[in-house]
């Protein structure tokens, strides 16, 4: 993840936020024959009068579509399509509106970014920590029987560059229990003497892998900032499974993250880090046995970097599960190849101009070498696992890329996640391997017009041509496009706009809404049930109040969803959308 240049408070829910759980609730209930006239998954339903975009270079345009019991079972004309209405079929007049498949976000974290076990976020425009302490002091009378105080959002720069020792300021505002604050990219955290005692840091301790625990370049001591898998480690003390923990975990989930998802047409997701030991599982079964689930979901679950190999290939070995006919599905593995730029941290080839670390010649770190990497594709895939790796830094990429040569099979289904820093040469090693090029370009950070800001960190040419989508497209590799919410903005339609406007490196409309759509169904091992409309595949789709054909390239972030199925069920409908 690149270091975003916005704010977004991703740890309390809006009032708009409930206002939609309450309409979802009411509007996913009903069925042909009830009287709200929401379809609920059986008998027939036909979208007719519509301009509807199927994914599918075959067939790519229609006028009607038949749902019987969920499944598509026509695509065609209005004429062909009324052979199917009968007395008891639903018949909705989609009046022009554009009907395509559901939206797939592939790379986010839902668990974790509509949780309230954050307690409070800090301002990530502030460049004075001291100016932190208020908010801190109040958090911490806010949730006076917190054993730890949980918040986010600061940006490390404003950290390192405090005329007083972080851990000095942070120990101000609070100092009789433990406060972690994450960093608002997630790979750093802020800690303060309590927590690094809890935590078993001190001035002797070596580094854990993956990350590092910055110290005072007098003292010694830890200065309070925790760098990349470090941070982690702190933080999985923090959040180490509760009944609470989870039972909060799973009210998010069901009161924001679900319906919100739902509402911005989005029908499948990966949880890009299910943390197994913070009782993320739990969350996932019980949302399942609970029937709550309104998305399809593949948990990739976390490798931790500190863990030992044996131990934890067999804890993962037992924890897959892959039911293709289950809306959950446990089968993919989530790893750190190594950390961010902007933290000095992503593995490069040559070393950064400037280093925030203090390590001469530092050319970032690994949270997984190619090597351990290699193993446990190596161990996994066999299994059934899909490896999702995030490589950012162009050491890290082509490490990651040699591990899936040397390991994967032709039965894997591989991707790195970001990719923005890329060796040409390996452009095309994506198609030549099938690994999927799996990009955010949701936040503003990544638009061009942004690449500058890096100079300073990995040189002008280097900086010259971050994230390339287009160069990745022209290649021959399978792209997708997903968010990594809470980084950046879930809704699809602000990463379609900027993938098709972000010149030089941008997609077409069309391969867009594939990255969205198909491709990504592909990675979840679905694209033969969903991610296009053709007759047999189940109905996972969208109505939008606008047609992306035929509006401006820069309208596209506009477009609202009017109503949202998954399996022919409606889970969303827009007070605009009468039927």
């Amino acid at each position: 993840m690149m270091k975003p240049i916005f704010s977004q408070n991703f740890v309390k829910r809006s009032l708009a936020a409930l206002v939609t759980t309450v309409s979802l609730t009411m509007a996913g209930c009903g069925s042909a024959s009830t009287d709200n006239g929401a379809p609920d998954g059986t008998g027939v339903t036909i979208y007719k009068n519509g301009a509807i975009y199927t994914v599918n270079p075959e067939n790519p345009s229609a006028e009607a579509v038949v749902i019987t019991d969920g499944v598509i079972t026509f695509v065609g004309s209005d004429t062909d399509a009324a052979e199917f209405e009968t007395d008891s079929a639903q018949v909705i007049d989609l009046n022009g509106k554009m009907l395509m498949p559901g939206f797939h976000d592939v790379h986010i974290h839902p668990i974790e970014s509509g949780s309230e076990n954050t307690h409070f976020s800090i301002n990530t425009s502030e460049t004075n920590p001291e100016n932190f302490i208020p908010a801190i002091k109040a958090a911490a009378q806010q949730f006076p029987n917190a054993a730890w105080l949980i918040g986010y959002g600061h940006d490390i720069y404003a950290l390192t560059e405090s005329q007083r020792s972080p851990l000095d300021i942070i120990d101000a505002a609070v100092s009789d229990r433990p406060v972690i604050i994450m960093e608002q990219t997630s790979h750093s955290m802020w800690v303060n003497s309590k927590a690094l005692e809890l935590i078993g840091y001190t001035k002797d301790s070596a580094n854990p892998t993956g990350g590092i625990i910055m110290k005072d370049k007098t003292t010694g001591l830890p200065n309070g900032i925790l760098i990349d898998n470090a941070g982690e480690v702190a933080m999985s003390v923090a959040l180490a499974a509760t009944d609470e923990f989870i039972q909060v975990d799973y009210d998010g989930m069901v009161e924001y993250t679900l319906p919100e998802l739902a509402k911005h047409g989005i029908t499948s997701i990966v949880d890009a880090r299910a943390y197994w030991k913070r009782g993320h599982l739990d969350v996932w079964n019980q949302l399942e046995q609970a029937d709550k689930l309104t998305v399809r979901a593949s948990v990739g679950l976390w490798a931790y970097p500190e863990d030992d190999d044996a131990e934890q290939l067999a804890k993962l070995k037992s924890l897959y599960r892959d039911d293709a006919n289950s809306l959950l599905r446990i089968n993919q593995i989530k790893l750190y190849s190594d950390g961010i730029p902007s933290n000095t941290t992503a593995a490069m080839k040559t070393p950064y101009e400037f280093d925030l670390l203090g390590i001469e010649g530092n050319k970032g770190l690994n949270y997984f070498t190619q090597a351990r990497l290699t193993n446990y594709i190596s161990e996994l895939e066999s299994t059934g696992f899909d490896f999702h790796i995030h490589s950012i830094g162009d050491r890290g990429i082509h490490e990651s890329l040699n591990a899936i040569e040397d390991a994967g099979s032709a039965e894997g289904r591989h991707r790195l996640t970001h990719i923005e820093i890329l060796d040409p040469q390996d452009t095309p090693r994506f198609a030549q391997l099938n690994v999927t090029a799996d990009l955010q370009v949701a936040g503003q950070f990544t638009d061009p017009s942004h690449w500058s800001e890096m100079i300073s960190l990995i040189g002008a040419a280097k900086s010259d041509n971050l994230v390339p989508i287009k160069s990745l497209q022209d290649s021959g590799a399978r792209v997708t496009l997903s968010s990594d919410w809470s980084v950046s903005p879930f809704n699809p339609f602000i990463g379609l706009q900027n993938a098709v406007t972000r010149a030089p490196q941008n997609l077409t409309l069309q391969d867009a809404l594939a990255a969205y759509t198909i491709n990504s169904a592909y990675v979840m091992r679905q694209e033969n049930k969903v991610g296009s409309i053709e007759v047999g595949k189940e109905a996972d789709l969208v109505i939008l109040n606008q047609n992306l054909l035929t509006i401006a390239p820069t309208k596209i972030n506009q477009t609202k969803i009017l109503q949202t199925l998954l399996k022919g069920k409606e889970v969303f409908r827009s007070t605009d959308f009468n039927l």
